[in-house]
């Protein structure tokens, strides 16, 4: 815990809350201490909508994707009717793990234990020899009462977002902001090319990628190739208290193959989209980035309070995302952005080193650059204050 600071200033007991000319940043106890972590797992991770995985991942009637979420077993699954749940990856029987590997189960899931069958909607289905040998049921076993648990999902650009906890608002109202502002992109027909997805491990505190990537302020320095054509001066912020922040750039540059190659537009945008690009981290783990003729998502995994799984996937329209004759280019399009992200694994692993100096206070915001992490730390401090009730402020 920070000492206290007496400044006149003062909005509230805790420094993060307070404008951001004399604010401070989130504590070190943020970032280093597995208690804390342990506790963000709840109040902050579990009770909002998370990212866990892509569309993509499961594009075909009968997939199943076992995600492991900060200890939590799941499984992606795709029904016949094409649509997309989510359950825990636990038999009602005796809790064994259902499926250990992506695959694809036709139309049942079996528990490699004792064989109870689950259809692709959860439903348990067959109890083999449950009422003894040759006996398939028995009075005491209810299949109605014994339905695989549903997590709250949904998808949107691309990404299967949950809510763990249950209490989160439903996700129109979770996302409006975002949902408004991205307006043209919503209800589009967007496909991934799964060979193309990639994940980076990063020894840093995920927090600490959402603050890098909402902010432009790095780029000349973290950046030089991107900065080279997208300069500072072509940034802008984006802040949506208690939802989501980022920036945006008026002059993005679509990929062009040697041949002259691009991917088709993704829809009849406005003229903001023509050159116009914007990445916005949706709090708390999820970051996307849109553009005319792609999008993409990077989905923070939490590991503990120092480490950190970065999954990247990218999308476009049907013909783009399948077109043999684009395949290199969405290689390309895929090795950039690796590259860029790859670029900040160094400064943000140096800021979790930086969070073991006992002195370091927080840090301070520059007024008119730091307004997206300002915004985030914020909403971080009152998702904190919700594991103890609205009237708690304070710091760990």
């Amino acid at each position: 815990m920070q000492p206290t600071d007496t400044s006149t200033h003062i909005e509230s007991d805790n420094p993060v809350m307070r404008d951001i000319e004399h604010a401070r940043g989130l504590s070190n106890q943020h970032y280093v201490s597995e208690a804390v972590f342990e506790q963000e797992k709840t109040c902050i991770l579990f009770n909002n909508w998370t990212g866990i995985c892509f569309e993509s991942d499961v594009p075909n009637a009968g997939d199943v994707k076992p995600v492991t979420f900060l200890g939590m077993p799941l499984i992606a699954v795709r029904d016949k009717d094409g649509s997309l749940n989510v359950y825990q990856n636990t038999c009602r029987h005796r809790g064994m793990i259902l499926v250990q590997e992506p695959t694809n189960v036709r139309k049942v899931i079996r528990c490699p234990y004792h064989s109870w069958c689950y259809d692709l909607k959860g439903d348990l289905k067959v109890t083999p020899h449950v009422g003894g040998p040759g006996c398939n049921t028995h009075e005491g076993i209810d299949p109605e009462q014994l339905s695989l648990h549903r997590i709250r999902a949904h998808v949107w650009l691309g990404v299967v977002f949950v809510n763990i906890s249950g209490k989160a608002p439903d996700f129109e109202t979770y996302s409006r902001s975002v949902k408004e502002r991205w307006q043209e992109f919503d209800g589009l027909n967007l496909h991934g090319d799964a060979s193309t997805n990639f994940s980076l491990q990063v020894n840093t505190n995920w927090k600490l990628a959402v603050e890098n990537y909402c902010e432009s302020y790095h780029l000349p320095w973290v950046h030089p190739g991107l900065n080279s054509y997208s300069r500072l001066e072509d940034h802008y912020n984006i802040e949506h208290p208690g939802a989501c922040s980022g920036q945006g750039s008026v002059v993005y540059r679509q990929l062009t193959s040697e041949s002259g190659q691009t991917f088709a537009d993704l829809s009849n945008f406005s003229e903001k989209w023509h050159t116009g690009a914007e990445y916005i981290a949706l709090y708390p783990n999820v970051l996307l980035g849109v553009h005319r003729d792609h999008t993409f998502a990077l989905i923070l995994q939490p590991v503990s309070a120092h480490q950190t799984i970065e999954h990247v996937a990218l999308f476009y329209e049907e013909g783009s995302a399948s077109s043999e004759e684009l395949r290199q280019l969405r290689q390309s399009n895929a090795e950039l952005w690796k590259g860029v992200f790859e670029e900040d694994i160094h400064v943000v692993e140096g800021m979790q080193a930086g969070r073991n100096g006992l002195y370091f206070d927080g840090g301070k915001f520059s007024p008119a650059m730091d307004g997206p992490t300002h915004t985030f730390h914020q909403w971080v401090a009152n998702a904190w204050s919700s594991r103890h009730g609205a009237a708690d402020t304070s710091e760990p």
